[in-house]
């Protein structure tokens, strides 16, 4: 699709990635501008949230919204049926609005299960094992209600598939891209596994709509660009998992809606440039807005290996635009690792936003 090239290079940035356009993307994800007043604003805004880490999915949401706590994510998990958990677009959790998983998990998964065939092996369960695993999830859960990991895998277990080490993450994938099961509601402090057709029912009429892959692959475009703008065919498809033959005729589908910018950058028509990086601010782990992209050195500079190590993502915190410190709660209490010192005006910014941090936990 013409004007779907790498961005302007600013020979004093190895990230390539101007400062204009790093400040365009951290609005488009409600880092700065007009917080979200609810969690399924924020949610729609980013259409899929990195949901592996619980507490690093409920920190997204905090980060970009105003007044809520993680009861509110909780509830809306569990009582109102809303939002759900389960893999999709790169074969990673994620959290998404119920109304879009359907759509979602049938353009985003397919691809998935020869990788998932591969680690099921690899894990010592062949196929028949594992379809007599995925059949032994969806009698317990049609039998029993919401179950939790671990009390699916005394099940599994109990028909003699072998449970130990990642087979048993394998084994739920599998019964997620078949459609059966997603995490739905809150078990005490874990999620629990339920049947999709118990659930969440009939698919609405939008999601029939967007059973046609041409129809699904235009709105993953749209929303895509709504949450991650500006960006290439190249972004798109990193974050969702596709080729990119399927970004660039997703883009193609919706061309009148965008603007080519003159940066070589794409996004969504008539949306006003941001003026400002976003405040202070303690992301949590696997924070969405170190996955939008083909690459996320604009933030992490050299400090790359310090908040992403073997696939585990760090919270950290973002300062200017830039990541700055990476931080943790041993005690109930934000401590700070600073790749090096703050100034006393960012080190109370950071002071502030950990007190809300806490006061959004403990809600």
């Amino acid at each position: 699709m013409a004007g779907l090239t790498s961005p302007a290079r600013d020979p004093g940035n190895p990230a390539g990635v101007l400062p204009k356009v790093l400040a365009d993307r951290l609005a488009a994800q409600l880092l700065s501008g007009p917080p979200a007043g609810s969690v399924a604003d924020v949610v729609d805004r980013l259409l899929a949230v990195q949901g592996q880490d619980p507490r690093g999915a409920r920190l997204a949401i905090r980060a970009r919204s105003v007044g809520l706590r993680a009861a509110d994510i909780d509830r809306a998990l569990t009582v109102e049926r809303s939002l759900v958990i389960t893999w999709l677009n790169r074969g990673t959790l994620h959290l998404v609005r119920a109304e879009d998983y359907w759509w979602l998990h049938q353009l985003t998964t397919p691809q998935l299960l020869t990788g998932n065939a591969r680690r099921l092996a690899q894990e010592g369960v062949p196929p028949p094992d594992a379809e007599r695993a995925v059949a032994a999830v969806d009698r317990a859960l049609t039998a029993e209600g919401p179950l939790t990991r671990g009390q699916l895998r005394e099940r599994i277990a109990a028909t003699g598939v072998r449970t130990e080490g990642q087979a048993i993450v394998h084994v739920l994938g599998l019964a997620s891209f078949r459609g059966i099961a997603v995490r739905g509601p809150m078990i005490g402090n874990e999620h629990g596994y339920v049947l999709v057709r118990d659930w969440l029912g009939t698919p609405p009429r939008a999601a029939r709509v967007l059973a046609d892959r041409d129809t699904a692959l235009a709105e993953l475009a749209r929303r895509y660009l709504a949450g991650h703008g500006p960006a290439t065919d190249r972004d798109l498809a990193k974050w969702a998992g596709l080729a990119l033959r399927d970004a660039r005729r997703g883009l193609a589908a919706v061309a009148p809606e965008l603007d080519q910018r003159d940066d070589g950058l794409t996004d969504l028509a008539g949306r006003p440039g941001s003026t400002a990086l976003p405040p202070p601010r303690l992301l949590g782990s696997f924070d969405p807005v170190l996955h939008g992209w083909a690459s996320r050195e604009a933030i992490l500079g050299s400090h790359q290996g310090i908040v992403t190590v073997n696939g585990i993502f760090r919270p950290f915190a973002l300062v200017r635009g830039k990541a700055v410190a990476t931080w943790s709660m041993p005690d109930g209490r934000v401590a700070l690792r600073p790749f090096a010192p703050l100034d006393a005006e960012v080190s109370a910014a950071l002071e502030a936003d950990a007190a809300d941090v806490k006061r959004f936990l403990e809600g």
